[in-house]
């Protein structure tokens, strides 16, 4: 199978699809693999790696779509991007299509067959595709978040660790999941004084074993966010709905109740975000205030640290990238239930029910569609 890698465009975004490691074993699996010139170099990742594991080196992404069956990619296709997808195109690469209308429209019109990494499943019904992105965006919520609260960033002045007779910083986890906890790992060593919420009782049962009163467990609630978030230094919105947009659980109204220069950090803002006046924004541009309360909600927060999570993605993607190129498509699909699940667009249809329900949009049965293909 022919296999391209278009270097990522969007804003501050220098992750890529594939390391030279990975081109390598798809190489001595008998594949082509053409990578865009540059596409890693940001990383340290140079195109003469890629030319030592075997993979051609493509002029421009329109060359590595031309020659590409498969494109691996990171972030959702842009719209350049999307103009370049064929109907013979299956892409693989993250799409968080719940909050994007245009963006599902344009797939779908391309006829290409699109594989979210998010929604990839294992056989416990988890997602490991997004886990390691979770791990890494769950730990520099908490260093985006400090950072914020200093006085230069817009913050209180307020060290989350606080200082010998001055208390440590409160902080507000919302959602006990992958994110949360490795947050809550990084709040923890950082000393603050740390209170997460779940509506998981078992969730929750755990982590109190696990940390004991190092933390405070409470369940998610109305109530509770409203009690917890007027005292809190740094929230991180942590919520997910897999495959789904993110509910609204931090309202515009409880803004009007927390401290001034205290701190949002919504990862949760690629589903569509987790508070009500979060938007996105970009690692040129990262933060904005609104009723005196710093926002930051930037879309690919793992980009920031793009050679480790890079590294990350290949160790839990090249399996699946394997499997694509060595059965193709429709097959690799029927053999591995965990797989289907990822395939959010084909020929045309969409076949995520949680995107289509996010979208009120038509949804089509993914395994009749690739059966009948």
């Amino acid at each position: 199978m022919r296999i391209g890698v278009p270097k990522e465009i969007k804003n501050h975004e220098y992750r890529v699809g594939l390391t030279p490691q990975s081109v390598r074993e798809l190489i001595q699996a008998g594949h082509e693999v053409w990578v865009e010139t540059h596409a890693g170099h940001a990383i340290g990742f140079c195109d003469e790696s890629y030319l030592n594991s075997g993979a051609s080196i493509a002029c421009d992404a329109t060359e590595v779509f031309a020659k590409a069956e498969l494109v691996v990619k990171v972030k959702e296709p842009q719209s350049q991007e999307v103009a370049l997808l064929k109907p013979h195109h299956t892409l693989f690469t993250y799409l968080h299509l719940a909050p994007a209308l245009d963006l599902t429209r344009g797939l779908m019109a391309s006829g290409a067959n699109c594989i979210a990494y998010e929604t990839v499943t294992d056989n416990a019904g988890r997602l490991p595709l997004l886990a390691p992105m979770s791990e890494i965006a769950g730990r520099i919520a908490v260093q985006a978040g400090a950072h914020c609260l200093e006085m230069e960033a817009g913050g209180r002045g307020v060290l989350l660790s606080g200082a010998p007779g001055v208390p440590a910083a409160n902080v507000v986890i919302i959602g006990a999941g992958v994110v949360g906890v490795n947050a809550l790992m990084m709040a923890i060593g950082m000393g603050a004084n740390v209170t997460i919420m779940d509506t998981s009782m078992p969730r929750l049962r755990e982590l109190d074993w696990q940390y004991g009163n190092r933390i405070q467990t409470v369940l998610s609630t109305a109530t509770a966010i409203d009690h917890y978030l007027p005292e809190a230094d740094l929230v991180i919105g942590a919520v997910l709905v897999p495959g789904a947009a993110a509910p609204k659980l931090v309202r515009r109204s409880h803004l009007e109740t927390m401290k001034r220069g205290s701190v949002i950090v919504d990862v949760a803002i690629d589903q569509g975000g987790c508070v009500e006046s979060a938007r996105p924004t970009t690692h040129s541009d990262p933060t904005y205030v609104e009723e005196g309360v710093v926002h930051y909600c930037v879309a690919n927060m793992p980009g920031a640290v793009a050679r480790t999570s890079t590294l990350a993605l290949n160790n839990a993607t090249l399996p699946f990238v394997l499997a694509l190129a060595n059965k193709g498509t429709k097959q690799a699909l029927l053999d591995d239930a965990n797989l289907m699940k990822g395939l959010n667009v084909f020929a045309g249809k969409l076949t995520s029910p949680e995107v289509a329900s996010s979208l009120k949009m038509e949804l089509a049965d993914r395994k009749v569609l690739v059966n009948n293909a």
